[in-house]
């Protein structure tokens, strides 16, 4: 058995409370008078017991074994001075059992007949019992076992919630990973391929004397070939979908007023808006851009349905920031986990990958917000 933490403040406390109790109670029987009076060691079996119920969480079947074996002689033997916090701790201790074994584990059987035992002691040395005492005696331990089960239930059902939450996590970033790898392998196999073609281009436009600059660009060309070739071979089982001609063009910033009109079809009105002079970026990154601001859109209209969406590209100082930005539904309900999804551990891999920034969140005056910042190298390099 896994070894369990030990006791924390809470358990501190009712170990208190348990103490207290069960003293105020035997101080009360040791100054009662007659011949019912409680003996003073019965204040040492208190403690003992408050110790089992600190310890209980770190050892529920020892703990609830130990007190019963205690327990049960004293109770037989002074039926008649029988406390309440006798049963208490048992109750406790019986719970403590439950929410932690399942019912077929031999240590919660083992726990329930010494319970019975219990009962049955408690029932049959207790003077003047009436059919509502037994029944209340049966309908606490009812209670307590019941209450154990069903806190192992949940805290089951709870565990077992959180582990599909993170398997789900792993698979949407393995998933979004899986894309980012095919989607740049097609930017690097496009780009490789015009350079190619390129310098196929120009080995045909050498004059006959050039031999050395034909066989350098001989040379250029088939390790060109080789590395597109090698990239489809690395890259090739991580598609799931057709292979893409090389040179198809790739989804970039530039074609964001095609999404746009998607959107708009689909019933998002958006508004678009460009600050700043745009300039060439990284195929890579100009790609990323474009699936950030697809995706923010894409978990607009499945959250918030047709409402007013607006995305601001903003072209800066070794910067480019993007802002999606939307009103929140139309009809006043409130949105589902909008931007709290695959989608956003999505754009979170997007940007980690190029370094940048990422804050998304409900907007104070109300809809949703995505705001990236992904920075640009300082000599952009231009891919055709």
């Amino acid at each position: 058995m896994s070894r369990r933490p030990p006791p924390t403040p809470a358990d501190w406390l009712i170990f208190l409370a348990f103490l207290l109790f069960g003293v105020a109670e035997e101080l009360d029987g040791v100054m009662g008078s007659g011949e019912y009076g409680r003996p003073w060691w019965w204040i040492g079996v208190v403690v003992i017991a408050a110790v089992l119920v600190l310890f209980r969480q770190r050892v529920p079947f020892t703990a609830l074994v130990a007190y019963v074996s205690i327990n049960t002689p004293l109770t037989a033997y002074h039926g008649d001075m029988f406390a309440a916090w006798q049963l208490y701790v048992h109750l406790l201790l019986l719970f403590t059992l439950l929410s932690v074994f399942p019912l077929e584990d031999r240590r919660a059987v083992a726990g329930l007949s010494l319970t019975a035992v219990y009962a049955v002691v408690v029932l049959v040395t207790a003077s003047d019992l009436t059919p509502g005492d037994v029944a209340v005696l049966l309908v606490m331990i009812s209670l307590a076992g019941g209450a154990g089960i069903a806190v192992r239930h949940h805290r089951q059902v709870a565990l077992q919630a959180q582990e599909r939450g993170e398997l789900l996590a792993r698979e949407a970033v393995t998933e979004e990973r899986f894309r980012i790898a095919r989607e740049l392998h097609d930017v690097v196999a496009h780009s490789v391929s015009v350079m190619v073609m390129q310098a196929g281009a120009a080995r045909l436009m050498l004059r006959p004397e050039q031999a050395v600059e034909r066989e350098a660009l001989n040379v250029v060309e088939e390790t060109g070939r080789e590395a597109v070739e090698e990239l489809r071979l690395m890259v090739g089982l991580l598609r799931t979908g057709p292979v893409k001609d090389g040179l198809a063009p790739q989804p970039s910033l530039a074609r964001l007023d095609e999404l746009v009109e998607q959107m708009r079809l689909a019933g998002l009105d958006v508004r678009l808006t460009v600050e700043g002079d745009p300039v060439p970026l990284p195929a890579g990154l100009n790609l990323s851009a474009y699936r950030i601001v697809q995706e923010a859109l894409t978990n607009t209209l499945r959250h918030a349905g047709p409402t007013t969406s607006e995305v601001r590209i903003s072209y800066r100082s070794r910067m480019l920031c993007l802002d999606i930005v939307d009103e929140g539904p139309r009809d006043g309900r409130v949105p589902g986990m909008n931007g709290t999804g695959h989608g956003l551990v999505g754009m979170r891999e997007r940007v980690a990958l190029f370094h940048g920034r990422l804050s998304a969140g409900p907007r104070p005056g109300g809809g949703y917000g995505v705001s990236v910042s992904l920075p640009i190298a300082g000599r952009i390099t231009v891919v055709t």
